[in-house]
């Protein structure tokens, strides 16, 4: 994997050389356009807006669009004399818990941090079972493709990987999002809950993790190509989406049955309503005074005594 970066991590005055590799990849299938009269490819011609002219890549440069009548040119040279102190540095700022980063943070890129010099290998390591004894995760600032970025640094595996994240002006405030307040039932709860129990695992499913749909659809080009019959997955089955939910009590009910059922389970006992339940106040009281009463009942005898010494 060629790397994207290079430069150190900057810990206080420990320095490590790294080279930043991506962490993930894709294997999406890719569509070009082509004429559908006769299959030639589309292709996309860069142009001047003035004259019409079609233009090289030497001829392209960056400006910036202040309002629909200015846009102002901006040189390579100029970016480059840009001051940028995290140019060829991941410089860690804090150290923070890691359930203390909202994960709508995160999604601007995923990478190992590989070491770049096997000199520094006592520095990288230190600072491994320094996170992992910490048990915290390390916010830090650094540049790339000509931007300051904000980034957190985790150990997995025994490696270092950085999370990008997303500056505080980059999230979007969801307080005009969320729905209007409404009443539920402790039932309701309840049963919400023995759903998510019924469907708690340790991991992600094997049956999740497979990308069903880029299976078919390499399927289809390769029996396209081949000249045959494409072989549908599970039947060409399609997943139609819920109704509107009128009984929730009852979509829960049938949601633990067929959750249980799908994981080979008995369909026994499945439903909310045979969830136990907390007694309220009032029954445990009446409880406790009828035991009182069976308790201290005095014998028919001393009970006319007290009678006839009233009288």
């Amino acid at each position: 994997m060629r790397p994207i970066w290079s430069g150190a991590i900057s810990f206080g005055l420990v320095n490590v050389p790294v080279k930043i590799v991506p962490a993930t990849e894709t294997h999406s299938l890719s569509f070009r356009q082509i004429h559908l009269e006769d299959g030639g490819r589309v292709r996309y011609q860069k142009q001047c807006s003035i004259d019409g002219k079609e233009l090289s890549q030497d001829e392209i440069g960056k400006a910036y669009e202040v309002d629909k009548d200015t846009i102002v040119p901006v040189t390579d040279a100029e970016l480059d004399a840009m001051p940028l102190p995290t140019a060829r540095a991941i410089e860690i700022m804090s150290f923070v818990p890691a359930d203390s980063i909202d994960p709508v943070r995160l999604g601007t890129g995923n990478y190992w941090l590989v070491l770049a010099d096997q000199v520094a290998v006592k520095a990288y390591t230190l600072l491994v079972r320094a996170l992992e004894r910490n048990r915290k995760v390390a916010v830090a600032k650094y540049a790339l493709r000509d931007r300051e970025r904000l980034g957190l640094l985790r150990i997995k595996d025994g490696a270092i990987m950085m999370h990008g994240l997303k500056w505080d002006d980059e999230v979007r405030d969801p307080s005009k999002l969320a729905p209007a307040s409404v009443e539920l039932s402790s039932e309701e709860i309840e049963g919400a809950l023995a759903l998510m129990e019924t469907m708690s695992m340790d991991a992600i499913p094997e049956d999740a993790a497979v990308d069903h749909y880029t299976e078919a659809l390499e399927e289809l080009v390769h029996a396209k190509a081949e000249d045959r019959t494409p072989a549908l997955a599970g039947g060409g089955e399609q997943h139609e989406p819920a109704g509107k939910v009128v009984d929730l009590m009852a979509a829960l009910n049938a949601s633990v049955e067929a959750a249980k059922a799908g994981r080979g389970e008995s369909a026994e006992d499945a439903t909310v309503h045979d969830l136990p339940k907390k007694r309220t106040a009032k029954k445990a009281t009446a409880k406790k005074t009828a035991a009182r009463k069976a308790t201290t009942k005095a014998p028919a005898k001393k009970a006319a005594s007290r009678k006839s010494r009233s009288a």
